[in-house]
């Protein structure tokens, strides 16, 4: 996709001094993407990585990748720049052989120069790369060059990380920079009916400004103190129409076939047919259900803007700054090239969080304070309540068994939509999924998302079970019309999916009296997911015989089908308070060639760690006022004090294409923590979060 659109060497690979210079369209939020696109640069070119550099990820000059999402950044942006570098080699090594003799194959590079055997002669690198021709086109066909060695980079900018001296875009601080703060309505249903004028005198006279349009509400001003308690003190001056307050229906109700759009599911893709009737008398039968959660980034949305009275210049940490782009130009009546956005880093997400809202917002105040820099942040509660929420999700499964093997299984997943990113398309759909436009005075319905027909997107991610099931039934059911604004979070459907499914399949075992690994292995005939379920099994050998009071859980997934597989079990005990102490995780994955093994491990490491929270902790609350959830207290997470040992292991095979990884291990984690807690104490949960109350109410009503 992106070769594409972008055919050029330089389109990836540019010189800058002495230094090459690498382009890219995905952002980095944690998942070292730049490691890894650096050290594909280092196999192909022999340079060191103190030659190599990264362009700013900037609209109008990087390559336009959509967003940063899906695991796909090694296979999208890795493999154009792995073939630019590739091309690149071979054209260096040609033009060398050309201007200075021998044979092709007498040439190579070494340390950043090119190089002739058996002589003195060195080129520097970026020499010779200058009498290539700009338009030099990338050969698709080269294949990939594996170095013997190559040094390993430490992760970019981590030691300024730990120190506290690296600048995310909350840190950003221009001459002449305004600080800017939201005055949130009470929920999204509430309009702004007065603001008390007294507040306003007293703001104005304090030397700072109320930007207002319809019921969005803003305060701008030099001092971001003074902007903060101006905030505040206007938002106790104005009285909201509360429009009925939120709903407070039971979501999990709303979740059957009446309320829903229908489709099958083959191969991962949803049809526009006919769903098939259910199993008349499955052997097995349960329900999986998953509550709103949110992103939870340790740093709310922030973003940083400025008007010149002619060009819109943006830093955000959107994961897509070109839609994003064209949905601010919409929404501002101005055309996509007089918008300008830089990708700055935030605190990650994984995800659609409030970092595109925040953007917008910042234009909005900019708009009205020409040519001067406004750095808008939101609070912990602005971020709690109005970040878009991963949706709500419910699985029903049923499966027939026929001698200790599953020979049919149906799979019904629920959901709200997963796309609310600000993507353009019919019906100003861009603007109409950014939040401020709900509020301003020609205010834009809330965009109702059409069904996501794609292969394993959407809440169909991972409901096409990796399994050899001689028969299965499948089905999307699209429900809309709920309470909450939703949007893309980590694994998208995939989590709740794989919950559903590795639980089942743990249930399954155990009514066959077979041991969960081997009943796995049994229904699989990919020799690759074999030869890692048997690293797992050899790995638990090795450890230590569970204490009474421990129990071990085991799943196994490879996501979107076709990404990175991993085997893992999960350790934990269960207090006599009901609480869930994660003991240890092993887990093995088989992510193809690897690029990048620390950046690799740290990815899978994150997403056992954010899956535990989910499992465990995890869930928005609210009633008719409001969002009730809105700060770490009444939205915990995993802390400190849960974190178990994790044990990765990582089978490379540099004759397998990379594939990603970054969402490959929260599913299996969910799905090993729930057959865990059932190894531990007889009791089969299936709503998250694993809290102590859960467990308890599950042990009253056996």
């Amino acid at each position: 996709m992106s070769l594409d659109a972008y055919p050029r060497v330089s389109d990836w690979i540019t010189m800058d001094g002495e230094r090459l210079l690498i382009h890219t369209g995905k952002v980095d939020i944690g998942q070292r993407i730049s490691n890894a696109l650096l050290r594909i640069v280092q196999e192909e070119l022999a340079v060191p990585p103190s030659k190599v550099g990264f362009a700013p990820v900037r609209t109008g000059t990087a390559p336009d990748e959509g967003i940063t999402s899906g695991s796909n950044s090694i296979e999208q942006s890795g493999r154009a720049v792995a073939l630019a570098a590739a091309t690149l080699r071979k054209h260096l090594l040609s033009l060398a052989a050309t201007q200075h003799g021998g044979d092709y194959s007498d040439w190579s590079l070494v340390d950043g120069y090119v190089h002739r055997a058996g002589s003195n002669l060195r080129i520097a690198l970026t020499d010779l790369a200058r009498a290539l021709p700009f338009d030099l086109l990338v050969d698709a066909t080269l294949p990939r060059h594996v170095a013997d060695s190559a040094p390993v980079p430490a992760m970019r900018g981590i030691t300024k990380m730990v120190e506290g001296r690296f600048t995310y875009v909350h840190d950003l601080d221009l001459p002449g920079m305004w600080h800017a703060r939201r005055v949130s309505p009470p929920h999204t249903k509430a309009t702004l009916r007065e603001i008390d004028q007294t507040a306003i005198d007293r703001i104005t006279a304090n030397g700072m400004h109320i930007i207002r349009d319809g019921s969005f509400l803003a305060v701008a001003g030099p001092s971001e103190w003074n902007v903060v308690k101006a905030a505040s003190s206007l938002g106790l001056a104005c009285t909201w129409n509360s429009g009925g307050g939120l709903p407070e229906t039971d979501v999990f109700a709303r979740f059957t076939t009446e309320h829903a759009q229908r489709f099958p599911v083959i191969s991962g893709t949803p049809q526009k047919a006919p769903v098939p009737d259910p199993l008349p008398t499955p052997d097995l039968s349960a329900r999986f259900e998953r509550p709103y959660q949110m992103h939870g980034a340790l740093a709310p949305s922030a973003a940083l803007a400025e008007w010149t009275g002619d060009r819109l210049f943006l830093k955000s940490h959107s994961q897509g700054i070109y839609p994003l782009r064209e949905a601010i130009a919409d929404s501002l009546d101005l055309s996509p090239e007089q918008v300008e956005i830089t990708h700055v880093p935030g605190s990650g997400c994984y995800g659609h969080n409030g970092a595109d809202d925040t953007a917008f917002e910042a234009a909005l105040i900019a708009m009205a304070h020409p040519n001067t820099p406004i750095l808008l942040k939101w609070s912990r509660e602005d971020e709690h309540a109005w970040e878009p929420y991963a949706p709500a999700m419910a699985v029903q499964v049923d499966a027939i068994l026929t001698d200790g093997h599953i020979t049919t299984l149906s799979a019904e997943t629920y959901s709200d939509t997963h796309r609310g990113r600000p993507r353009p398309g019919p019906g100003r759909a861009g603007p109409a999924k950014l939040l401020a436009n709900r509020f301003r005075t020609d205010a834009l319905a809330p965009y109702v998302s059409p069904p996501n027909m794609g292969t394993h997107a959407g809440m169909h991610r991972n409901l096409d079970p990796i399994y050899d099931i001689t028969e299965t039934r499948l089905v999307k059911n699209l429900v809309q019309g709920l309470p909450h604004r939703t949007s893309a979070m980590r694994c998208l459907g995939a989590v709740t999916n794989i919950f559903a499914l590795e639980s089942m399949m743990d249930k399954a075992a155990r009514s066959a009296g077979i041991d969960p690994i081997s009943f796995r292995r049994a229904h699989l005939s990919d020799t690759r997911a074999i030869a890692l379920l048997d690293e797992l099994e050899r790995r638990l050998a090795t450890l230590p015989t569970l204490a009474d009071d421990m129990g071990r859980g085991i799943a196994y997934a490879q996501y979107k089908n076709a990404m990175t597989r991993v085997g893992l079990a999960v350790d934990l005990t269960v207090t006599d308070a009901a609480k869930v102490i994660l003991n240890r995780v092993t887990l093995i994955a088989d992510a193809g060639r690897v690029i990048d093994p620390d950046g690799l491990v740290a990815q899978l490491e994150g997403g056992v760690m954010q899956a535990a929270s989910w499992a465990l902790y995890e869930e928005v609350t609210w009633d008719r006022d409001g969002i009730t959830s809105r700060d770490w207290d009444s939205y915990p997470v995993i802390r400190f004090d849960n974190v178990p040992d994790i044990d990765v292991t990582v089978l490379t095979d540099n004759n397998h294409r990379s594939v990603g990884a970054g969402e490959a291990s929260p599913g299996p984690t969910v799905a090993a923590i729930a057959n865990a807690i059932f190894a531990a104490t007889g009791l089969r949960l299936q709503r998250m979060p694993f809290t102590p109350n859960t467990i308890t109410q599950a042990a009253f009503d056996l």
